[in-house]
């Protein structure tokens, strides 16, 4: 009998949240729904008119800028920013199909960390789709450089990411993280770490249309040597595990699940961009296989975490 965890995974139920744009600083809505199987994930821009436009496929291949995040090229001169967060979530958590509706040009920045989306599909569930997972597994090293930063995609028996920052910054420095994924480990070890600035770069990134909508509430905030939110941090080295979860949802615009290990040093948004379109440059990469081929891979989303229901296949998504 076939695992259920070799199968593909969506929502149990449609979410909703409201919040504004880190950068733009507007008021925007974003429902997460229910994907139809091998749908992946996609977005759609709905406009107070009533009009939307039609489902696009999150994909690389429509990335048209990585300055501080990443922004979704929807045609009709329609895009979409700041979209790791939300995509970090549901790759995190094992969600293969969901389909996202925007009500204004960037997700909503909510507590600065993937874990306000997290936690609501820990609370609504999953559902196993009868339709059987891929993945892209990883055959032969790529690896992308600007000056002495770096990203790399090599094969490796399961999935795997290997961070390292360096900032010139005493309450950061250099911080590594080795994190083999599990849905639980994410959601343990990663989706509660948020993004971050300094108060130094502020005033220009403010001049240029960036961070307008940055405070304490969704951004941790260094000033010199300090750390100016009253919280503190929530994990001694968020700063990479940060990194780490941008990572993930970049990656996940590739279109399926990547099997192997993915390096980086001092990367970012632009080059994990970059070693996408390198690894798909050359058909000998990589491999399309199915999830029962790599049984590594599947039965690490067994290890869910505590209180995250996975129901059987129920019904049809339209």
């Amino acid at each position: 009998m076939q695992k259920l965890s070799a199968r593909q995974r969506t929502l149990a139920a449609a979410l909703d949240f409201s919040g504004f744009g880190v950068h733009s600083g507007l008021p925007v809505s974003l429902r997460i729904a229910p994907g139809a199987p091998d749908s992946g994930y996609t977005i759609v821009r709905s406009f107070e008119d009533g009009r939307s436009t039609p489902p696009v496929q999150v994909h690389f291949s429509r990335v048209t800028r990585t300055t501080l995040c990443t922004t979704i090229d929807l045609g009709d001169s329609v895009s979409v920013a700041t979209v790791e967060h939300v995509i970090s979530a549901l790759s995190g958590l094992g969600v293969d199909n969901a389909r996202i509706t925007l009500t204004g040009n960037e997700c909503p920045i909510l507590d600065g960390s993937a874990a306000p989306f997290v936690d609501a599909i820990m609370a609504v569930g999953l559902e196993v789709q009868p339709i059987n997972r891929k993945f892209i597994k990883i055959m032969r090293q790529v690896i992308v450089r600007n000056n002495d930063a770096m990203a790399a995609l090599e094969p490796y028996n399961g999935r795997m990411l290997d961070l390292e920052i360096d900032f010139d910054s005493r309450v950061i420095g250099r911080q590594r993280m080795i994190f083999d994924w599990t849905p639980r480990r994410y959601f343990e070890d990663v989706s509660r770490a948020r993004t971050f600035g300094f108060v130094r770069d502020a005033k220009i990134l403010r001049q240029a249309g960036y961070a307008l909508g940055s405070s304490l509430d969704n951004s941790i905030t260094v000033d010199q040597d300090k750390i100016l939110n009253p919280g503190g941090l929530r994990y001694e080295d968020e700063f990479v595990r940060h990194k780490l979860l941008d990572a993930l949802g970049d990656l996940a615009l590739c279109g399926l699940p990547i099997y192997g290990r993915f390096r980086s040093y001092k990367g970012g948004h632009a080059l994990n961009a970059l070693v996408l379109h390198s690894l798909f440059g050359s058909d000998a990469n990589y491999e399309i296989v199915s999830a029962e081929d790599l049984p590594l891979a599947f039965d690490a989303l067994d290890d869910v975490p505590e209180g995250l229901a996975v129901r059987p296949y129920l019904r049809s998504v339209g």
